[in-house]
Order: C-alpha cells, then sequence, then structure tokens
C-alpha cells in the first residue's frame, strides 16, 4: 500500500470515479473501433487504450498498455498544452511499453485549471509502417532497421493543430497510407474526447478529491493482491524455463527464457509479502526478430503484462474474474534483470518485430514456476497469437494485404477444460469471413476447430482453430508464429497439445507444408492454404477423465475416435452424432496404459522438444 498521506475520500465516489475511469476507456476504444480504417484496428481490434495519472501510474485495468514515461522524459509537463497529441513507435526509447514497430501510441494528457492531471493512451497494432515486407514484420530482420520507419516521442498534435508533415513522412513510409492515415486521425480525436470527458471529471469533484480516489484504487488493487493471491504462493524459491523455437535466421533451437521466483512475506508494501522475479539464465539476444527490451522504467511494462497469470490463484473463477491489474500491483512485484545482451535485454539495433514469441512465452514460464510452488493449481499453457496472411494483387490489379491475428486454445485447468479459440487481447477477433471475401481474392472454405488439438488431460487443453483458404489469384502467404515444433505443455500429469501448422495444397499435387515464419510463401490461384493453430495443454492425467466427458467431445467433435483411444484410453465406436463406449474394453485398456508408464516429470512438453534438445524429453526444471 502507498506510504503517502493521502486525503480520506468518501468510498461511493471511490466507485463513482473507478467506474467512469471505465467508461472512458470503453468509450475511447469504441470510438477507434468506429472510425479506423485498417482491418487490423477496426475488424481484428487489436488495440487498447489506457489511463494514467500525472505519476504515469496504470489506473484502469481491464486491458495492458503502453506507458507515459517516454514521452514524460522528452516532454515535461509544464510544457504540455492543451489539444497536444504525442505520438511514438521507437521500441527502443519506449522504456519498454512498444514492443514493435507496427505498435502506434499516441497520449494526450488531461488538464484541469491549466495543468497536467492525468493521460489518455492508445496504441495498437497498424497494417504496415514500412521495412522490408509487407506487414512491416519481416522474420528473417537482423536489425531493427529493416522492420519500419522509428519514431521517439514526437509532438502529433500542438495545440489542436494536426503536424501534416510529420504524418506525411510516415503515410509516405507505409504501404497503405490511406489506412494508416485513417487510423491515426481515429486514435488521436478518440483520446482527445476522452480526455475531455476525464476533465469533466476533475471539474465535477476538483483536483484533490479525484486524485485521493485515484490513490484509493491502486491502494485496494495493492491489498487485494497481497491478500489474497501473494498469500497463496508459499514462501520459497521456484525455478523454471521455456523456450522460443526459432527466430528466423538461425536454425531452430531452444532459445531460454527462465524465471526464478522467490517469495517472501515481508519486504513488501507495509511490510507485507512481495514476490521477486529474476531472468538471470535467459539467453543471449537471438539473430533474428524475437527479442523484446523489456528492462526499461525497472519492468513496469512487464509486471504488469504478467501480473494476470498471478489472478489464477484467486479462490473461485468468479473472483478471478473481477481482480483488474492496475499500477496496484506494480509495488508487490521486483524484476531482476541479466546483463544486457539477453532476449530481455537486447542491445541496439537488435530487431524485435517478432518479440510476442518471448513475452507470450513468459506467461507459461511465471505460470509454470507458480504451478511448481501451488502443486499444479494454474492452467496448463496456451499460445494465442500468431499473425497469417497474404498479399498480393486483387481483382482491380491494385495492392492488398490482409492479415490477421488467429487465436488457439488456452490451458486446460484444475478445475475446467481449456477455452477454444482464445486470444491474448481482450475483445479481439479473427476477420469476419463477410468481410475478407468481398474485399479479397479469396474464398473461406473452413473456419472450425482443429480436431484433437487441446492437449489431454483430465480436464483438456482448449482447441485452436482450423482455417482452409482458397486463393482466386495468385498471391504470397505470410505467418509470424512459434509452437510449430514445441507445444503448448501440459501439467501435473496432463499432455501438450498440438502445435501450430500451415499446409498449401493439402492433399494436391503440390501439398507443401510452410515454415512457422515466413514472409512470402508463394500461392498459385485455385491451391488452398491450411492453417491449424494451437491447442493448449492439458491438465491432469487423461486416463481420469470421466467416461461421459469424453462422450461428449466425441459428439461435439472436439476429439476424434482415434484420439478418444489414444489420448484417453477409451474405446468407441458408432457415430459422431451416435457414439457408443465399450467401458469393459476401455478399463481393460486404461490399466493397461497405466501399467505401461514409467516415473514421469510434473510438465509435459510434446514430442517437439527431444528434436530440439539432443534427444531429451524433458529438461531438469520439469521435475519437482
Amino acid at each position: 500500500m502507498s506510504t503517502t498521506t493521502t486525503p480520506a475520500v468518501d468510498p461511493i465516489v471511490v466507485e463513482i470515479v473507478q467506474g467512469t475511469l471505465a467508461s472512458v476507456e470503453m468509450e475511447v476504444e469504441t470510438a477507434i473501433a468506429r472510425t479506423s480504417r485498417s482491418p487490423m484496428i477496426r475488424d481484428a481490434h487489436d488495440f487498447r487504450a489506457g489511463i494514467h495519472d500525472r505519476q504515469l501510474r496504470k489506473l484502469t485495468g481491464r486491458s495492458y498498455s503502453a506507458l507515459v514515461h517516454p514521452v514524460v522524459r522528452d516532454f515535461p509537463l509544464e510544457t504540455m498544452r492543451e489539444g497536444d497529441v504525442f505520438f511514438h513507435n521507437d521500441v527502443y526509447e519506449s522504456e519498454g511499453g512498444i514492443g514493435h514497430l507496427p505498435d502506434l501510441c499516441v497520449t494526450v494528457p488531461v488538464f484541469h485549471e491549466g495543468e497536467v492531471v492525468c493521460f489518455v493512451q492508445a496504441f495498437g497494432h497498424h497494417d504496415d509502417i514500412g521495412g522490408a515486407c509487407p506487414g512491416s514484420m519481416p522474420s528473417s530482420a537482423t536489425s531493427v532497421y529493416e522492420e519500419g520507419l522509428m519514431v521517439p516521442p514526437i509532438k502529433l498534435w500542438d495545440q489542436g493543430v494536426p503536424n501534416q508533415a510529420a504524418l506525411r513522412i510516415m503515410t509516405r513510409n507505409s504501404r497503405m497510407p490511406e489506412s494508416l492515415a485513417a487510423d491515426l486521425d481515429a486514435e488521436c480525436s478518440a483520446c482527445l474526447m476522452g480526455a475531455a470527458r476525464l476533465s469533466e471529471l476533475f471539474t465535477r469533484y476538483g483536483r484533490e478529491t479525484v486524485e485521493a480516489a485515484f490513490q484509493a484504487i491502486l491502494d485496494k488493487t495493492t491489498e487485494t493482491y497481497r491478500r489474497e493471491i501473494l498469500a497463496k504462493i508459499p514462501d520459497g524459491e521456484y525455478v523454471w524455463e521455456d523456450y522460443a523455437e526459432h527466430d528466423g535466421v538461425d536454425d531452430p533451437k531452444l532459445h531460454t527464457q527462465r524465471i526464478t521466483l522467490t517469495k517472501t512475506s515481508t519486504g513488501g508494501p507495509g511490510d507485507g509479502p512481495k514476490i521477486v522475479i529474476d531472468f538471470t539464465g535467459t539467453a543471449p539476444q537471438a539473430k533474428g526478430p524475437i527479442n523484446h527490451c523489456g528492462d526499461y522504467a525497472d519492468g513496469n511494462f512487464l509486471k504488469k503484462w504478467l501480473a494476470p497469470i498471478l489472478r489464477n490463484l484467486a479462490d473461485t473463477p468468479e473472483r478471478m474474474a473481477e481482480l483488474d491489474v492496475n499500477e496496484g500491483v506494480v509495488p508487490l512485484i521486483e524484476m531482476k534483470f541479466p546483463e544486457k545482451g539477453t532476449l530481455l535485454t537486447p542491445i541496439f539495433p537488435a530487431p524485435t518485430n517478432a518479440r510476442t514469441f518471448v513475452i507470450l512465452r513468459l506467461l507459461g514460464v511465471l505460470a509454470g514456476v507458480l504451478a511448481k510452488a501451488v502443486d499444479g493449481r494454474m492452467p496448463a499453457d496456451q499460445e494465442t497469437i500468431r499473425y497469417t496472411g497474404v498479399y498480393g494483387k486483387d481483382r482491380d490489379g491494385n495492392d492488398y494485404l490482409m492479415r490477421e491475428v488467429l487465436g488457439g486454445g488456452s490451458g486446460g485447468r484444475y478445475y475446467a477444460d481449456g477455452e477454444d479459440t482464445i486470444h491474448v487481447v481482450p475483445d479481439s477477433r479473427n476477420l469476419p469471413t463477410e468481410f475478407t471475401e468481398s474485399r479479397f481474392p479469396f474464398i473461406v472454405e473452413r473456419l472450425g476447430l482443429a480436431v484433437d488439438s487441446g492437449g489431454p488431460g483430465r480436464y483438456r487443453g482448449g482447441l485452436g482453430y482450423e482455417k482452409h483458404i482458397r486463393m482466386l489469384k495468385d498471391a504470397n502467404f505470410m505467418s509470424i508464429a512459434d509452437r510449430s515444433i514445441l507445444s503448448c505443455w501440459g501439467v501435473k500429469g496432463g499432455r501438450a497439445g498440438r502445435p501450430f501448422e500451415v499446409c498449401i495444397d493439402p492433399g494436391g499435387p503440390n501439398e507443401r507444408f510452410v515454415d512457422a515464419l515466413a514472409d512470402a510463401e508463394p500461392v498459385t490461384a485455385g491451391e488452398v492454404i491450411r492453417i491449424r493453430t494451437t491447442g493448449g495443454g492439458g491438465w491432469g492425467d487423461p486416463l481420469d477423465r470421466p467416461l461421459d466427458e469424453v462422450e461428449r467431445d466425441l459428439r461435439w467433435g472436439k476429439v476424434s475416435f482415434e484420439g478418444a483411444r489414444a489420448d484417453y484410453g477409451v474405446v468407441a465406436s458408432g457415430t459422431k452424432d451416435q457414439p457408443v463406449i465399450d467401458v469393459e474394453a476401455t478399463e481393460a485398456l486404461r490399466e493397461q496404459l497405466r501399467s505401461e508408464r514409467g516415473e514421469e516429470p510434473f510438465f509435459d512438453r510434446g514430442p517437439g522438444y527431444a528434436q530440439l534438445s539432443g534427444g531429451a524429453t524433458s529438461a531438469d526444471v520439469d521435475w519437482l
């Protein structure tokens, strides 16, 4: 909790202020969605807004956001004026808040009686900001200079007047200048609208009361996580690691991300509990673009990025859903980074456009190290972001780029199966078929669940997508994805899910499997691109899964008859609509499968791990 002295504030006013913040954040996001132009922003909704106080602390907690730190570093508060809009996307000058150049960030200060009192910010993934390939995510980049236009913090609007020169430079560097210009205008206008709404809040209640409410909101989060979450972690030190599998330049190998988690009952706010997350042991920075600048601003971005994993320790799933992640979690977490030159501490100009491989993996590493601390009471692994798309000439001979972010299955939990086809970014979605078919030269022939992709377990991992795209004109396929060799791990007897896979012309004369990192795989008119995304890991022994749940999975088409036998030891016949389980044969098969087992690790990484580890089926840290 805060050690500063703040005025007492009416709890009802605190609730009103908190509700207003959430409402303004939602209004800003709604305005962006309705007025932007690019498919990635308007349709896929790969953006988010945030509200920060004048101390640069994030007040809202529905989603993660970028940081205000780099703006205030370069433009002191006393130099800001009403109507100013600040812009940046420079990864290395963003203090860790921007992960790759396509994430463009706008920041608007909020004024009350002539002084800055808080900030409204929005950042999102835009279609193209220049660079070596369409989409500004070249998979084989070896420096950030290949990835697009870098813009350190600048004043994009000066007291309500847009900087047309800067806007022209940015749009000139983009392959999609019209949509980029429209998106930036939407984001700037929405944040200015949000700033006006917040200014009204200060006028209504007064600065002292509103800022006291801000402090109360953050203090409540700190106390809640201290009492309800950190108290569930036994004091001690726990170690685990996981890996990215390729960087687009070197051959596939294990790029390690390691966390040593130390929990103590003292040393935190008010001499209460705290956790220390130490990344020592993380691999050297990669030649390719999977690096992430995480060590700036004392790891402020990573603390809020990782903290949602802690919510899984809440007493119930319902309580977990009630817990926001705002700046109140930051005092409870200390981060220790290795020296410069690792995946999390890269040295400029190391490339970063595929840094999702690292920051998504860190969510799983934290979940895994906590699972060791709490006897598996954490979800199994998930991998829920990958970029796929096609580009070429449309029916009218114009250049087009269709790119979307496809989700995957989440991990099984100690109380329930994983969710199917989710996305880690709130409110994000795949592109609607009706939209893509009307705008781009292809047909979506199938969009459904990838059968058997979820990791087997007492609680099954969620399923990934299976999507079939038939091209009507020659084009190029692109992919920025991980987990094509390594799988989402299972825990406490649960098995790993199926990995990511792309096949072109499946079953045809030119059938070929495409690497998960691809910038320009040729596809001819008439060929089908089959994309299968990852399934989440399983939780608990799959041989303990009740027969009625396996029968339900057969009816729903989530598990095949072959998968039921191989993964769950269930012998079934009949049809998908009316499966019939042979109980006696199932019991005999399950007994046989149990007898054939040897000692098993706490985590199951799937068969791909042996391919990259030199034959080992588990790591030393996988055992309790």
